[in-house]
């Protein structure tokens, strides 16, 4: 790639950046640090920062969303450790069924999946009539988990959702292990515990960490689960809570930055740790170690393994699904009577057909917004000799590390009357454009990976065949070089509209009025509709679950290795 039009692609992409990625996120902590005086002029004050941290209520739910982050990644990376190990070292009956199996719960958002979950954890739910029939408890005195469990009941939701995040980043990792360093180990005698602790965990690390940052900042600032689990006294729902004075409540500012500070400094540290991992300048391994064939009992301990962690995945997938065909549930392990009328019903609802309409087309323009911003990118990085490459590609990675609850909060400041990004909305209050730029924005790093790895598996030489022969720039694009990564390109923008078609934090904060509701502002909106809105919520998200699980498979199918779509 010649230099100008890649210093032109790296300056456009910048000052893009610049300006819907630093500058709403800057915005927000600006605000938390400037006070206002009577004249009107402006100063620095550490004011609502101390307020933060000296009011009880505000310290409590920073201290639960730091809480809830440590908890879900420990949680996390217990689930997911253990099968990134074994299947890495064995081979066993169903472990490709099973490795795919184990990515479900990547098709619903926890968001969605808490709706179920909700339902069975009842006091008159499925979990205390199983524990009755069993006689493990009394009929006239069931143990109420909701308002005893809702943090661990979180903490499980997290952990349910998000260990595949971790277990294809670890399972990258070992697969860039060199067996023979490990094989060395095991010629001198080492036992195989001593190989784990000394050899394989350490080089794992990269992995460990760089999906436990994703982890960690998704639960500390996911806004959704404890929405649903009634979670007031955490600081997302706060923020939540306190957007509707945002313009004389600066309190909302600080809490939104203190999120951020906290992110950015886990998403430093990572990078650190990375930096300085001896895989960063290990040479490329040889080969690739052998992975061992398991027969009796530890086969079937390995297949149960697998199997028992789908199967507890799968609960708030099966709790929605039950929820949305359910005539009557109370008091019973599945409903008394089951129906098909919550789905026709919900899509007669007033709310249902024009939500998943605007989530098409925010999440339709988005994707193509963010495909042809990381196929620039992506040529960049791959092609160019450009020194600052690097910082570009580090730079598209960001969103993943920030917070989509600071970003949202950022929007929507900005554009209230008189801010910059008024003209955005317009006299109808629109949030198309803010919601296209905020799913754009954070579902570029799909598709930039996808594009890496695309055009680092092609061939070079046939696009600079079609150059010399007297194809244009754009003619050799079209012909030769979106074929040969389409199907990259096409897993990744999968991905991308998939996940932005059921972003929760975005959609909650940013649209306001019913008429632009996207799909999850609609599921959250039902969820506390009297009558029978939750089941219709759930058929929503039986909806979204299917459409999801699609464009995964799609994305899988399409993209080959999946790991590195979550790394940071």
């Amino acid at each position: 790639m010649k230099r100008a039009p890649a210093i032109l692609i790296t300056l456009a992409i910048t000052i893009l950046f610049a300006v819907f990625f630093v500058y709403p996120a800057g915005m927000v902590v600006k605000q938390a640090f400037e006070g206002t005086r009577a004249d009107g002029s402006k100063f620095f004050t550490l004011e609502f920062l101390t307020t933060v941290f000296k009011d009880p209520i505000y310290r409590e739910g920073l201290w639960n969303a730091f809480a809830l982050g440590i908890t879900s990644t420990l949680a996390t990376l217990a689930i997911a450790f253990p099968l990134a190990l074994i299947g890495h070292r064995y081979d066993f009956p169903w472990k490709k069924a099973l490795g795919v199996l184990v990515l479900a719960p990547l098709i619903l958002p926890p968001f969605v999946g808490a709706v179920g979950v909700k339902q069975m954890l009842g006091v008159n739910g499925a979990f205390n009539a199983f524990f009755i029939k069993l006689g493990l408890m009394q009929a006239a005195h069931p143990f109420d988990w909701l308002a005893n469990g809702r943090f661990a009941g979180i903490v499980i939701m997290n952990a349910l959702h998000l260990y595949p995040i971790l277990y294809m980043n670890i399972a990258a990792a070992l697969a860039n292990l060199d067996p023979a360093m490990e094989q060395a180990a095991e010629n001198l005698g080492c036992p195989p515990w001593k190989r784990f602790l000394r050899i394989t965990f350490p080089l794992s690390m990269p992995g460990v960490f760089a999906g436990s940052s994703i982890v960690f900042i998704w639960a500390f600032t996911e806004l959704g689960v404890p929405l649903v689990f009634d979670y007031a006294r955490v600081a997302p729902v706060q923020i939540f809570d306190g957007l509707k004075g945002l313009d004389n409540n600066p309190i909302p500012y600080a809490l939104t930055a203190i999120l951020l500070i906290v992110a950015a400094i886990v998403f430093t540290l990572s990078k650190l740790v990375l930096g300085k991992s001896p895989l960063g300048t290990a040479p490329r391994p040889k080969g690739r170690a052998n992975s061992y064939r398991l027969s009796g009992g530890k086969a079937i301990a390995c297949t149960a393994l697998y199997l028992t962690v789908f199967l507890l995945a799968s609960i708030p997938h099966i709790g929605v699904f039950l929820l949305s065909t359910a005539g009557r549930w109370y008091g019973t392990i599945i409903p008394d009577e089951f129906t098909i009328h919550h789905y026709t019903e919900a899509l007669g609802n007033e709310l249902v057909v024009p939500s998943i309409q605007n989530s098409l087309l925010y999440a339709g323009t988005a994707t193509l917004i963010a495909l042809v911003i990381g196929l620039g990118v992506a040529w960049v990085v791959v092609r160019s000799k450009l020194k600052s490459r690097g910082l570009l590609d580090a730079m598209v990675m960001m969103p993943l590390a920030v917070p989509g609850l600071v970003m949202a909060f950022g929007y929507l400041a900005l554009s209230q009357e008189g801010k910059p990004f008024h003209f955005l909305v317009g006299a109808t209050g629109s949030p198309f454009f803010l919601l296209v730029i905020a799913y754009a924005i954070r579902r570029l790093p799909y598709i930039v990976r996808s594009a890496v790895a695309g055009l680092q598996q092609s061939n070079p030489a046939l696009e600079e065949a079609a150059r010399s022969l007297g194809a244009s720039p754009a003619r050799m694009l079209r012909r030769v070089a979106i074929p040969l990564i389409g199907a990259n390109l096409a897993a990744g923008s999968i991905l991308a509209f998939a996940f932005a078609m059921l972003e929760v934090s975005d959609s909650l904060i940013l649209a306001q009025q019913t008429q632009h509701y996207p799909i999850t502002k609609a599921i959250y909106t039902l969820l506390s509709t009297l009558g029978n809105g939750t089941e219709l919520a759930a058929a929503l998200g039986v909806w979204s679950m299917v459409f999801l699980s699609v464009a995964i498979m799609g994305a899988a199918i399409l993209g080959g290795k999946r790991g590195g779509l979550f790394r940071v």
